[in-house]
């Protein structure tokens, strides 16, 4: 009797055992890579490529500013338990540089997504120096960052699921694509005097390069820096000599220098009115078109373009753009 209730226990233990095993290997294969990324734009592009098989969480959301986030402990916890960290880079997040920086040196997978592909001999610069790091504006360079994030996520871990990423990456480049076409046609329809945007800050640098466009910001290329009376004198003086219709605010950044602004011109009897709110260093609500890239940067072309006298659908380049 002894025998048998040894061996029924010994059976019991073997089974328990093999079926513990299977549930952690079943939990295993469920849980998805944990990918970290600094801003939205970067979020958007990893999860398209990634597709169901990254688990993508954003640091800087919706209507956030990256320029002047300060990380939290929550972040911070979030990076150290990622499998892959991707951000912009120069200096686009500003406060994280140093906390980024650190966790690369103890070996964490974090890469600068932007910085890895983009010549800096390409990079525009103020009149200090400082490089402009919001090179989403230019669809095209946007395409190189998007290649880079494919050969990123293509790690040994990921290895087995590079063709579909490969495949999900050509998809997205295919609208890239033509998203970057529908900018050149839309912006370059703003009759050529009218081609003055002037935003709450120097985030449009690249479209300006890419797509005809003359761009003013009230504020520099970091929102950190402050406009004084006499910058918005000077800015009052110009909009109403070329005669600019419309200005726009940022969904990240204050309005209130652009409500200063367009104060100095109605005291100066050139009424202006705000053609849009652009989405210039954060994307639109999560869940929504405008929550994506493509999605920001139709709204973008799609708002500058009919608010300056140009012409482009009210849907946008895809026909998804809500009114």
């Amino acid at each position: 009797m002894k025998i048998i209730h040894g061996v029924l226990l010994a059976s019991f233990l073997t089974l328990l055992t093999s079926c513990q095993k299977s549930d952690n290997q079943n939990q295993a294969s469920d849980d998805s890579y944990q990918v970290v990324a600094t801003i939205g734009m970067i979020a958007d592009l990893a999860s398209v490529i990634g597709g169901d098989h990254i688990h993508v969480d954003t640091i800087i959301g919706a209507g956030a500013d990256p320029h002047v986030y300060k990380h939290t402990a929550k972040d911070v916890k979030l990076i150290k338990g990622a499998d892959l960290v991707l951000y912009n880079g120069f200096h686009l997040e500003g406060k994280m540089d140093s906390v980024l920086g650190k966790m690369q040196a103890q070996g964490l997978n974090v890469h600068a997504v932007a910085e890895a592909v983009i010549d800096k001999g390409t990079l525009l610069k103020d009149e200090e120096g400082a490089e402009d790091p919001h090179l989403w504006m230019d669809v095209s360079e946007w395409r190189k960052v998007a290649q880079h994030v494919l050969k990123t996520l293509s790690t040994e871990d990921l290895a087995p699921h590079h063709a579909e990423f490969e495949s999900n990456y050509q998809a997205l480049d295919q609208q890239l694509e033509a998203l970057n076409l529908y900018a050149k046609k839309s912006l370059f329809s703003i009759p050529e005097r009218q081609r003055q945007l002037i935003t709450a800050h120097d985030a449009f640098g690249y479209m300006e390069r890419a797509y005809g466009l003359k761009v003013r910001g009230i504020q520099g290329l970091s929102t950190e820096s402050e406009a004084g009376l006499k910058d918005i004198e000077n800015l009052v003086s110009f909009i109403k000599k070329k005669k600019i219709p419309a200005i726009f605010v940022e969904s990240s950044v204050s309005d209130k220098n652009v409500k200063a602004l367009i104060e100095g011109c109605n005291a100066q009897n050139h009424q202006v009115t705000i053609g849009g709110e652009l989405f210039s260093d954060a994307m639109g609500t999560a869940g929504t078109y405008e929550g994506t890239y493509l999605g920001m940067m139709d709204h973008n072309i799609t708002t500058i373009t009919n608010a300056l006298g140009g012409q482009a659908p009210k849907e946008g380049c895809f026909g998804k753009l809500s009114h």
